[in-house]
Protein backbone atom coordinates (compact mmCIF):
# COMPACT_ATOMS: atom_id res chain seq x y z
CA UNK A 1 0.00 0.00 0.00
CA UNK A 2 0.95 3.97 -0.19
CA UNK A 3 2.06 4.05 3.39
CA UNK A 4 2.35 0.38 5.01
CA UNK A 5 2.82 2.16 7.97
CA UNK A 6 -0.16 4.66 7.92
CA UNK A 7 -2.58 2.61 10.11
CA UNK A 8 -0.46 3.07 12.73
CA UNK A 9 0.42 6.76 12.43
CA UNK A 10 -3.29 7.83 11.98
CA UNK A 11 -6.45 7.32 13.36
CA UNK A 12 -9.81 7.25 11.79
CA UNK A 13 -11.31 10.41 11.47
CA UNK A 14 -14.51 11.56 10.04
CA UNK A 15 -15.31 14.83 8.20
CA UNK A 16 -16.53 17.42 10.06
CA UNK A 17 -20.42 18.65 9.82
CA UNK A 18 -22.14 22.15 9.72
CA UNK A 19 -23.31 22.82 13.42
CA UNK A 20 -26.95 21.28 14.66
CA UNK A 21 -28.38 24.52 14.96
CA UNK A 22 -27.50 25.36 11.05
CA UNK A 23 -28.24 22.51 9.65
CA UNK A 24 -31.65 22.05 11.19
CA UNK A 25 -32.84 25.22 9.32
CA UNK A 26 -32.88 23.65 5.93
CA UNK A 27 -32.62 20.39 3.85
CA UNK A 28 -29.34 20.73 2.25
CA UNK A 29 -26.19 17.93 3.06
CA UNK A 30 -24.13 18.79 6.11
CA UNK A 31 -21.63 16.51 5.51
CA UNK A 32 -18.35 19.00 4.72
CA UNK A 33 -15.58 17.38 2.60
CA UNK A 34 -12.21 16.22 3.43
CA UNK A 35 -9.14 18.48 3.34
CA UNK A 36 -6.63 16.93 1.47
CA UNK A 37 -4.00 16.20 3.87
CA UNK A 38 -6.93 14.48 6.06
CA UNK A 39 -8.04 12.57 2.87
CA UNK A 40 -4.44 11.61 1.87
CA UNK A 41 -3.95 10.45 6.25
CA UNK A 42 -7.21 8.31 5.66
CA UNK A 43 -6.43 6.48 2.81
CA UNK A 44 -2.85 5.52 4.34
CA UNK A 45 -4.74 3.52 6.77
CA UNK A 46 -5.99 0.89 4.66
CA UNK A 47 -3.24 -1.91 5.52
CA UNK A 48 -1.62 -4.61 3.41
CA UNK A 49 -3.97 -7.05 5.24
CA UNK A 50 -3.41 -9.68 3.03
CA UNK A 51 -6.51 -11.07 2.16
CA UNK A 52 -9.45 -7.99 1.93
CA UNK A 53 -12.47 -8.73 3.53
CA UNK A 54 -13.65 -5.38 2.79
CA UNK A 55 -14.28 -7.26 -0.75
CA UNK A 56 -16.86 -9.62 0.65
CA UNK A 57 -18.34 -7.27 3.33
CA UNK A 58 -19.45 -5.09 0.37
CA UNK A 59 -22.33 -6.12 -2.01
CA UNK A 60 -21.35 -4.85 -4.98
CA UNK A 61 -17.42 -6.36 -4.43
CA UNK A 62 -15.84 -2.65 -4.54
CA UNK A 63 -12.07 -2.91 -4.75
CA UNK A 64 -11.69 -0.75 -2.23
CA UNK A 65 -7.67 -1.44 -1.07
CA UNK A 66 -6.65 -0.48 -4.70
CA UNK A 67 -8.87 2.49 -5.22
CA UNK A 68 -7.39 3.43 -1.21
CA UNK A 69 -4.17 3.44 -2.47
CA UNK A 70 -4.74 5.37 -5.64
CA UNK A 71 -5.97 8.16 -3.43
CA UNK A 72 -3.12 8.39 -1.31
CA UNK A 73 -1.04 8.65 -4.21
CA UNK A 74 -3.45 11.51 -5.87
CA UNK A 75 -4.07 9.13 -8.40
CA UNK A 76 -7.67 10.33 -9.04
CA UNK A 77 -8.45 9.15 -12.51
CA UNK A 78 -7.11 5.46 -11.66
CA UNK A 79 -9.28 5.95 -8.00
CA UNK A 80 -11.79 6.55 -10.25
CA UNK A 81 -11.67 3.85 -13.01
CA UNK A 82 -11.26 1.03 -9.94
CA UNK A 83 -14.28 1.78 -8.27
CA UNK A 84 -16.51 2.77 -11.17
CA UNK A 85 -15.51 -1.04 -12.73
CA UNK A 86 -18.01 -2.32 -9.68
CA UNK A 87 -19.94 0.73 -8.35
CA UNK A 88 -22.42 2.63 -11.24
CA UNK A 89 -23.36 4.81 -8.63
CA UNK A 90 -20.26 5.81 -5.84
CA UNK A 91 -22.49 9.02 -5.33
CA UNK A 92 -25.35 7.50 -3.84
CA UNK A 93 -23.52 4.36 -1.82
CA UNK A 94 -21.11 6.75 -0.98
CA UNK A 95 -23.43 9.26 0.83
CA UNK A 96 -26.56 6.68 2.06
CA UNK A 97 -24.45 3.22 2.37
CA UNK A 98 -24.12 1.77 5.96
CA UNK A 99 -20.86 0.76 4.80
CA UNK A 100 -20.51 -2.86 6.00
CA UNK A 101 -17.38 -3.41 3.99
CA UNK A 102 -16.40 -1.34 6.92
CA UNK A 103 -18.11 -3.75 9.44
CA UNK A 104 -15.58 -6.01 7.38
CA UNK A 105 -11.98 -4.52 7.39
CA UNK A 106 -9.70 -6.05 8.95
CA UNK A 107 -7.96 -3.04 10.95
CA UNK A 108 -10.81 -3.32 12.38
CA UNK A 109 -10.74 -5.96 14.59
CA UNK A 110 -8.69 -3.77 17.24
CA UNK A 111 -9.42 -0.55 15.67
CA UNK A 112 -12.08 1.91 13.93
CA UNK A 113 -12.01 0.79 10.66
CA UNK A 114 -10.97 2.62 7.35
CA UNK A 115 -13.38 5.54 6.59
CA UNK A 116 -14.16 3.35 2.90
CA UNK A 117 -17.55 5.22 2.75
CA UNK A 118 -16.14 8.52 2.71
CA UNK A 119 -13.31 7.99 0.85
CA UNK A 120 -15.55 6.30 -1.73
CA UNK A 121 -17.58 9.91 -1.87
CA UNK A 122 -14.47 11.51 -2.56
CA UNK A 123 -13.54 9.65 -4.94
CA UNK A 124 -16.93 9.74 -7.27
CA UNK A 125 -17.01 13.70 -6.22
CA UNK A 126 -13.44 14.80 -7.26
CA UNK A 127 -13.81 12.65 -10.90
CA UNK A 128 -17.11 15.05 -11.80
CA UNK A 129 -15.23 17.91 -10.59
CA UNK A 130 -12.28 16.69 -13.08
CA UNK A 131 -14.16 15.78 -15.75
CA UNK A 132 -13.53 12.16 -15.46
CA UNK A 133 -17.10 11.22 -15.74
CA UNK A 134 -17.73 10.86 -19.10
CA UNK A 135 -20.67 9.18 -20.90
CA UNK A 136 -19.94 6.13 -22.15
CA UNK A 137 -22.27 5.29 -24.88
CA UNK A 138 -22.08 1.86 -26.58
CA UNK A 139 -20.09 1.78 -30.23
CA UNK A 140 -22.81 -1.09 -32.02
CA UNK A 141 -26.36 -1.60 -30.78
CA UNK A 142 -27.61 -4.85 -30.82
CA UNK A 143 -30.91 -4.33 -32.02
CA UNK A 144 -32.48 -5.88 -28.68
CA UNK A 145 -35.21 -3.74 -26.65
CA UNK A 146 -35.39 -4.17 -23.02
CA UNK A 147 -38.07 -2.59 -20.73
CA UNK A 148 -36.82 -1.76 -17.05
CA UNK A 149 -39.63 -0.87 -14.93
CA UNK A 150 -38.98 1.56 -12.05
CA UNK A 151 -36.22 3.60 -11.76
CA UNK A 152 -34.90 3.00 -8.42
CA UNK A 153 -31.26 2.24 -7.72
CA UNK A 154 -31.80 -1.58 -8.83
CA UNK A 155 -33.73 -0.86 -11.59
CA UNK A 156 -30.84 2.30 -12.77
CA UNK A 157 -28.40 0.05 -12.71
CA UNK A 158 -29.97 -2.73 -14.67
CA UNK A 159 -30.25 -0.08 -17.17
CA UNK A 160 -26.95 1.35 -17.21
CA UNK A 161 -25.47 -2.10 -17.47
CA UNK A 162 -27.52 -3.28 -20.13
CA UNK A 163 -27.82 0.05 -22.33
CA UNK A 164 -22.99 -0.09 -22.15
CA UNK A 165 -24.11 -4.10 -23.51
CA UNK A 166 -25.64 -2.47 -26.71
CA UNK A 167 -29.36 -2.99 -25.88
CA UNK A 168 -32.07 -0.06 -25.96
CA UNK A 169 -33.34 0.28 -22.95
CA UNK A 170 -36.28 2.24 -21.97
CA UNK A 171 -37.31 2.46 -18.21
CA UNK A 172 -40.64 2.77 -16.97
CA UNK A 173 -41.25 4.79 -14.09
CA UNK A 174 -44.71 5.75 -12.60
CA UNK A 175 -43.65 9.15 -10.76
CA UNK A 176 -42.83 12.56 -12.58
CA UNK A 177 -39.47 11.85 -12.03
CA UNK A 178 -37.04 8.87 -12.06
CA UNK A 179 -34.75 7.83 -9.07
CA UNK A 180 -37.59 6.01 -6.95
CA UNK A 181 -36.24 5.54 -3.44
CA UNK A 182 -33.58 7.70 -3.96
CA UNK A 183 -36.36 11.07 -5.02
CA UNK A 184 -38.97 10.54 -3.43
CA UNK A 185 -37.55 8.62 -0.07
CA UNK A 186 -34.26 9.59 1.11
CA UNK A 187 -34.55 12.89 2.27
CA UNK A 188 -32.22 16.23 1.16
CA UNK A 189 -30.32 16.23 4.10
CA UNK A 190 -29.27 13.06 3.07
CA UNK A 191 -28.63 13.08 -0.25
CA UNK A 192 -29.60 16.06 -2.52
CA UNK A 193 -31.40 15.32 -5.35
CA UNK A 194 -28.98 17.42 -8.08
CA UNK A 195 -27.00 14.07 -7.53
CA UNK A 196 -29.81 12.20 -8.74
CA UNK A 197 -30.20 14.14 -11.25
CA UNK A 198 -26.73 14.56 -12.68
CA UNK A 199 -26.70 10.64 -13.23
CA UNK A 200 -29.63 10.31 -14.64
CA UNK A 201 -28.66 13.23 -17.50
CA UNK A 202 -25.77 11.34 -17.70
CA UNK A 203 -27.62 7.71 -18.37
CA UNK A 204 -29.55 9.73 -20.79
CA UNK A 205 -26.86 11.17 -22.81
CA UNK A 206 -25.67 7.63 -23.33
CA UNK A 207 -28.91 6.43 -24.57
CA UNK A 208 -31.38 5.35 -21.76
CA UNK A 209 -34.47 7.24 -22.75
CA UNK A 210 -37.07 7.80 -18.92
CA UNK A 211 -40.36 7.42 -19.32
CA UNK A 212 -41.89 8.82 -16.32
CA UNK A 213 -45.95 8.75 -15.00
CA UNK A 214 -45.83 6.10 -16.89
CA UNK A 215 -47.07 3.21 -14.64
CA UNK A 216 -47.32 -0.25 -15.88
CA UNK A 217 -50.66 -2.09 -15.16
CA UNK A 218 -52.41 1.07 -14.82
CA UNK A 219 -52.03 3.60 -17.77
CA UNK A 220 -49.13 1.41 -19.32
CA UNK A 221 -49.93 -1.99 -20.69
CA UNK A 222 -47.63 -5.00 -20.24
CA UNK A 223 -48.91 -6.45 -23.12
CA UNK A 224 -47.78 -3.90 -25.28
CA UNK A 225 -44.37 -3.84 -23.49
CA UNK A 226 -43.91 -7.87 -23.86
CA UNK A 227 -45.10 -7.34 -27.50
CA UNK A 228 -42.13 -4.30 -27.99
CA UNK A 229 -39.58 -6.03 -26.05
CA UNK A 230 -36.89 -8.65 -25.83
CA UNK A 231 -36.78 -8.52 -22.04
CA UNK A 232 -38.21 -6.58 -19.37
CA UNK A 233 -37.01 -6.05 -15.44
CA UNK A 234 -39.34 -5.82 -12.68
CA UNK A 235 -37.89 -3.49 -10.58
CA UNK A 236 -40.74 -1.87 -8.71
CA UNK A 237 -38.87 -2.11 -4.86
CA UNK A 238 -40.49 -3.45 -2.19
CA UNK A 239 -43.60 -1.02 -1.55
CA UNK A 240 -46.54 -2.25 0.89
CA UNK A 241 -45.32 -1.39 4.54
CA UNK A 242 -45.99 -2.90 7.54
CA UNK A 243 -48.86 -1.75 9.44
CA UNK A 244 -49.85 -1.82 13.00
CA UNK A 245 -53.34 -3.01 13.42
CA UNK A 246 -54.44 -1.91 17.07
CA UNK A 247 -57.10 0.31 18.09
CA UNK A 248 -57.65 4.08 16.71
CA UNK A 249 -55.48 3.31 13.63
CA UNK A 250 -57.86 4.88 11.62
CA UNK A 251 -57.44 8.61 13.62
CA UNK A 252 -56.38 11.73 11.75
CA UNK A 253 -52.78 11.88 12.73
CA UNK A 254 -51.14 8.34 12.06
CA UNK A 255 -49.59 7.50 9.01
CA UNK A 256 -47.22 5.55 7.26
CA UNK A 257 -43.32 7.71 6.89
CA UNK A 258 -43.21 6.99 3.73
CA UNK A 259 -45.84 9.13 3.36
CA UNK A 260 -45.05 11.83 5.37
CA UNK A 261 -41.29 11.65 3.64
CA UNK A 262 -42.49 12.12 0.17
CA UNK A 263 -44.52 15.13 0.50
CA UNK A 264 -41.48 16.63 2.17
CA UNK A 265 -39.32 15.70 -0.55
CA UNK A 266 -41.67 17.10 -3.25
CA UNK A 267 -41.47 20.55 -0.56
CA UNK A 268 -37.92 20.86 -0.87
CA UNK A 269 -38.25 20.40 -5.16
CA UNK A 270 -40.11 23.63 -4.76
CA UNK A 271 -43.49 20.69 -6.01
CA UNK A 272 -46.78 20.54 -5.11
CA UNK A 273 -46.98 18.03 -1.93
CA UNK A 274 -50.23 16.56 -2.88
CA UNK A 275 -49.44 16.40 -6.67
CA UNK A 276 -51.25 12.95 -7.79
CA UNK A 277 -52.58 12.61 -4.03
CA UNK A 278 -56.04 10.94 -5.90
CA UNK A 279 -53.78 8.10 -7.84
CA UNK A 280 -50.56 7.38 -5.56
CA UNK A 281 -50.92 5.18 -2.57
CA UNK A 282 -48.34 6.75 -1.14
CA UNK A 283 -49.46 9.89 -1.18
CA UNK A 284 -51.59 11.20 1.55
CA UNK A 285 -54.70 13.68 0.83
CA UNK A 286 -53.88 15.92 3.43
CA UNK A 287 -50.54 18.23 3.99
CA UNK A 288 -48.67 16.16 6.57
CA UNK A 289 -46.42 18.65 8.48
CA UNK A 290 -44.44 18.12 12.24
CA UNK A 291 -44.34 22.11 12.97
CA UNK A 292 -45.93 22.09 16.93
CA UNK A 293 -46.58 18.69 17.18
CA UNK A 294 -45.42 15.81 19.47
CA UNK A 295 -43.93 13.23 17.15
CA UNK A 296 -43.65 9.58 17.79
CA UNK A 297 -41.66 7.57 14.85
CA UNK A 298 -42.69 3.59 15.30
CA UNK A 299 -39.50 2.12 14.45
CA UNK A 300 -35.96 2.15 14.33
CA UNK A 301 -34.39 1.43 11.21
CA UNK A 302 -33.04 4.12 8.36
CA UNK A 303 -36.56 5.25 7.37
CA UNK A 304 -37.13 5.86 11.79
CA UNK A 305 -34.27 8.19 11.22
CA UNK A 306 -34.95 10.07 8.42
CA UNK A 307 -38.64 10.78 10.03
CA UNK A 308 -36.37 12.08 12.78
CA UNK A 309 -34.70 14.60 11.02
CA UNK A 310 -37.17 15.48 8.96
CA UNK A 311 -39.60 16.51 12.37
CA UNK A 312 -37.13 18.35 13.59
CA UNK A 313 -36.19 20.09 10.54
CA UNK A 314 -40.42 21.05 10.42
CA UNK A 315 -40.38 22.37 13.82
CA UNK A 316 -41.74 19.80 16.24
CA UNK A 317 -43.01 20.25 19.50
CA UNK A 318 -41.06 16.26 20.39
CA UNK A 319 -39.85 13.42 18.39
CA UNK A 320 -39.66 10.24 20.34
CA UNK A 321 -38.59 7.13 18.73
CA UNK A 322 -40.03 3.13 19.71
CA UNK A 323 -38.06 0.31 18.94
CA UNK A 324 -40.03 -2.97 19.77
CA UNK A 325 -36.35 -5.04 20.26
CA UNK A 326 -34.36 -4.13 23.69
CA UNK A 327 -31.29 -1.96 23.45
CA UNK A 328 -28.77 -3.44 21.71
CA UNK A 329 -25.12 -3.32 22.27
CA UNK A 330 -22.77 -0.63 21.96
CA UNK A 331 -19.60 -3.08 20.69
CA UNK A 332 -19.42 -6.69 19.21
CA UNK A 333 -20.36 -9.60 21.48
CA UNK A 334 -18.95 -12.94 21.09
CA UNK A 335 -22.20 -13.78 18.66
CA UNK A 336 -21.25 -10.78 16.50
CA UNK A 337 -17.91 -12.06 15.21
CA UNK A 338 -15.45 -9.75 12.89
CA UNK A 339 -16.52 -9.77 9.64
CA UNK A 340 -20.04 -9.99 9.72
CA UNK A 341 -22.42 -7.51 10.11
CA UNK A 342 -22.69 -6.53 13.83
CA UNK A 343 -26.41 -5.60 15.34
CA UNK A 344 -24.74 -2.80 17.43
CA UNK A 345 -26.46 0.71 18.51
CA UNK A 346 -26.63 3.21 15.99
CA UNK A 347 -26.90 6.67 16.31
CA UNK A 348 -27.13 8.36 13.27
CA UNK A 349 -26.88 12.22 12.56
CA UNK A 350 -30.85 12.94 13.20
CA UNK A 351 -30.70 10.83 16.37
CA UNK A 352 -28.07 13.88 17.85
CA UNK A 353 -30.09 16.56 16.36
CA UNK A 354 -32.53 15.48 19.14
CA UNK A 355 -34.82 12.57 19.84
CA UNK A 356 -36.19 10.33 22.75
CA UNK A 357 -35.11 7.32 22.27
CA UNK A 358 -37.29 3.92 23.95
CA UNK A 359 -36.67 0.55 23.48
CA UNK A 360 -38.43 -2.46 24.10
CA UNK A 361 -41.72 -0.26 24.27
CA UNK A 362 -45.05 -1.77 22.04
CA UNK A 363 -48.26 0.67 21.06
CA UNK A 364 -51.34 -0.69 22.48
CA UNK A 365 -53.80 1.81 21.32
CA UNK A 366 -53.86 5.32 19.72
CA UNK A 367 -55.96 7.56 21.46
CA UNK A 368 -57.67 10.54 20.00
CA UNK A 369 -60.56 13.02 20.41
CA UNK A 370 -64.44 13.16 19.80
CA UNK A 371 -63.29 15.00 16.24
CA UNK A 372 -61.23 11.40 15.12
CA UNK A 373 -57.58 13.51 15.89
CA UNK A 374 -54.63 11.94 17.27
CA UNK A 375 -53.92 13.25 20.91
CA UNK A 376 -51.80 10.26 22.79
CA UNK A 377 -50.29 6.71 22.30
CA UNK A 378 -50.73 3.94 24.33
CA UNK A 379 -47.74 1.64 25.55
CA UNK A 380 -46.50 -1.22 27.64
CA UNK A 381 -43.14 -1.73 28.42
CA UNK A 382 -41.36 -4.92 27.43
CA UNK A 383 -39.50 -7.31 29.02
CA UNK A 384 -37.66 -9.46 26.33
CA UNK A 385 -35.56 -13.23 26.87
CA UNK A 386 -32.64 -13.50 25.38
CA UNK A 387 -31.27 -16.95 23.94
CA UNK A 388 -27.71 -18.33 24.58
CA UNK A 389 -26.40 -16.68 21.68
CA UNK A 390 -27.63 -12.87 22.83
CA UNK A 391 -30.63 -12.45 20.54
CA UNK A 392 -34.21 -11.37 21.71
CA UNK A 393 -36.55 -14.48 20.99
CA UNK A 394 -40.11 -13.38 23.10
CA UNK A 395 -41.11 -11.14 25.47
CA UNK A 396 -43.65 -10.31 27.79
CA UNK A 397 -44.94 -7.61 28.82
CA UNK A 398 -44.40 -5.45 32.55
CA UNK A 399 -47.04 -5.49 34.64
CA UNK A 400 -47.66 -2.06 35.64
CA UNK A 401 -45.85 -0.26 32.86
CA UNK A 402 -48.68 0.57 31.20
CA UNK A 403 -49.30 4.53 30.42
CA UNK A 404 -50.17 7.41 27.79
CA UNK A 405 -47.66 9.68 26.15
CA UNK A 406 -48.77 13.06 23.95
CA UNK A 407 -48.99 12.62 20.32
CA UNK A 408 -50.14 14.55 17.75
CA UNK A 409 -47.96 12.55 14.79
CA UNK A 410 -47.07 8.89 14.67
CA UNK A 411 -45.01 8.34 11.69
CA UNK A 412 -44.98 4.03 10.98
CA UNK A 413 -41.96 3.28 10.12
CA UNK A 414 -41.60 -0.41 10.46
CA UNK A 415 -40.29 -1.50 7.17
CA UNK A 416 -41.58 -2.78 4.14
CA UNK A 417 -43.43 -6.57 3.66
CA UNK A 418 -43.23 -6.74 -0.25
CA UNK A 419 -44.06 -5.33 -3.51
CA UNK A 420 -47.47 -3.72 -4.34
CA UNK A 421 -49.49 -7.34 -5.83
CA UNK A 422 -52.47 -4.89 -7.10
CA UNK A 423 -51.82 -4.33 -10.68
CA UNK A 424 -48.41 -5.50 -12.52
CA UNK A 425 -47.45 -8.30 -10.77
CA UNK A 426 -51.34 -9.83 -10.30
CA UNK A 427 -51.51 -8.87 -13.96
CA UNK A 428 -48.59 -10.87 -15.21
CA UNK A 429 -49.92 -13.58 -12.41
CA UNK A 430 -46.01 -13.80 -11.41
CA UNK A 431 -45.33 -16.24 -9.14
CA UNK A 432 -44.56 -15.38 -5.64
CA UNK A 433 -41.83 -16.49 -3.33
CA UNK A 434 -43.38 -17.21 0.73
CA UNK A 435 -43.11 -13.82 1.55
CA UNK A 436 -44.93 -12.12 -0.76
CA UNK A 437 -42.19 -10.85 -3.42
CA UNK A 438 -41.55 -12.19 -7.26
CA UNK A 439 -39.91 -15.51 -7.31
CA UNK A 440 -36.50 -15.08 -9.44
CA UNK A 441 -33.38 -16.99 -8.15
CA UNK A 442 -30.19 -15.17 -8.00
CA UNK A 443 -28.99 -18.20 -10.46
CA UNK A 444 -30.61 -16.41 -13.56
CA UNK A 445 -33.20 -13.37 -12.14
CA UNK A 446 -35.62 -15.00 -14.25
CA UNK A 447 -39.39 -15.28 -13.17
CA UNK A 448 -42.05 -18.11 -14.16
CA UNK A 449 -42.13 -15.73 -17.36
CA UNK A 450 -39.11 -16.26 -19.56
CA UNK A 451 -38.64 -13.11 -20.89
CA UNK A 452 -39.88 -10.91 -17.09
CA UNK A 453 -36.83 -10.88 -15.02
CA UNK A 454 -36.65 -9.16 -11.61
CA UNK A 455 -34.12 -7.54 -9.97
CA UNK A 456 -33.98 -5.44 -6.26
CA UNK A 457 -36.06 -5.37 -3.11
CA UNK A 458 -39.09 -6.66 -5.26
CA UNK A 459 -37.10 -10.30 -5.45
CA UNK A 460 -35.47 -10.19 -2.35
CA UNK A 461 -37.19 -8.45 -0.21
CA UNK A 462 -36.39 -4.65 1.45
CA UNK A 463 -32.66 -4.15 1.96
CA UNK A 464 -30.05 -1.67 1.13
CA UNK A 465 -29.33 0.64 -1.95
CA UNK A 466 -25.94 -0.88 -2.44
CA UNK A 467 -27.98 -4.42 -2.65
CA UNK A 468 -30.35 -2.84 -5.43
CA UNK A 469 -27.23 -1.81 -6.89
CA UNK A 470 -25.57 -4.98 -7.05
CA UNK A 471 -28.57 -6.80 -7.87
CA UNK A 472 -29.47 -4.65 -11.01
CA UNK A 473 -25.97 -5.73 -12.50
CA UNK A 474 -26.44 -9.05 -11.76
CA UNK A 475 -29.80 -9.04 -13.41
CA UNK A 476 -28.36 -6.89 -16.37
CA UNK A 477 -25.56 -9.68 -16.88
CA UNK A 478 -28.36 -12.56 -17.09
CA UNK A 479 -30.26 -10.89 -19.50
CA UNK A 480 -27.70 -9.83 -21.63
CA UNK A 481 -26.93 -14.21 -21.54
CA UNK A 482 -30.70 -13.94 -22.22
CA UNK A 483 -30.08 -11.97 -25.30
CA UNK A 484 -27.17 -13.31 -26.35
CA UNK A 485 -27.42 -17.54 -26.46
CA UNK A 486 -25.76 -17.97 -22.96
CA UNK A 487 -23.26 -15.18 -23.61
CA UNK A 488 -22.47 -11.50 -22.01
CA UNK A 489 -20.09 -9.09 -22.10
CA UNK A 490 -21.05 -7.92 -18.51
CA UNK A 491 -18.72 -8.76 -16.18
CA UNK A 492 -19.65 -10.94 -13.16
CA UNK A 493 -18.90 -9.02 -9.56
CA UNK A 494 -16.88 -12.55 -8.71
CA UNK A 495 -14.75 -11.99 -11.61
CA UNK A 496 -14.35 -8.32 -10.68
CA UNK A 497 -12.73 -9.27 -7.21
CA UNK A 498 -10.69 -11.80 -8.79
CA UNK A 499 -8.83 -9.97 -11.04
CA UNK A 500 -7.54 -8.48 -8.30
CA UNK A 501 -5.54 -11.09 -6.98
Amino acid sequence: MGKPTGFIEFTRELPSRRPTHERLEDFKEFVQPYPEEQLNQQSARCMNCGVPFCHSGCPLGNIIPEFNDAVYRKNWQEAYEILASTNNFPEFTGRICPAPCESACVLGINQPPVAIEEIEKHIIETAFSRGFVKSRKPLVRSGKKVAVIGSGPAGLAAAAQLNYAGHSVTVYERDDEPGGLLRYGIPDFKLEKWVVERRVKLMEEEGVVFKCQHHVGVNVSINDLLRENNAIVLAGGSTQPRDLPVPGRELKGVYFAMQFLKQQNKRVAGKDPLANAAVESNIYSEELLAKGKNVVVIGGGDTGSDCVGTSNRQGANSVTQFELLPKPPENRTPFMPWPTYPMVLKTSSSHEEGCDRKWAVATRAFIGDHAGNLTAIRIVDLEWKITEEGRPAKFVEIEGSEREIPCELALLAMGFVHPQHEGLIRELEAELDERGNVRATEKDYQTNIPKIFAAGDIRRGQSLVVWAISEGRECARRVDMFLNNGHSILESKEISILNTF
